[in-house]
């Protein structure tokens, strides 16, 4: 999926960020931006960082289906 964040796009893929894919479309759509780069999902309670999405690699802890 993709995040349109201001002037930026950031690529999230379900491979790495696997809780979004059996997600309804109206919960991944409710994204709020508590401070800059910072991207709140409330209604699954997911968090992430503009560096989190952009190299996932360097965050294997929090890139993982657990």
């Amino acid at each position: 999926m993709w995040l349109l964040a201001h002037d930026k796009e950031l690529f999230i893929p379900y491979d790495e960020f696997p809780w979004f894919k059996e997600q309804p479309v109206k919960f991944i759509l409710h994204v709020e931006e508590p401070a800059p780069g910072h991207y709140y999902w409330p209604d699954l309670d997911i968090d992430l960082t503009e560096q989190i999405i952009e190299h996932p690699e360097r965050f294997p802890n929090c890139a993982k289906n657990t």
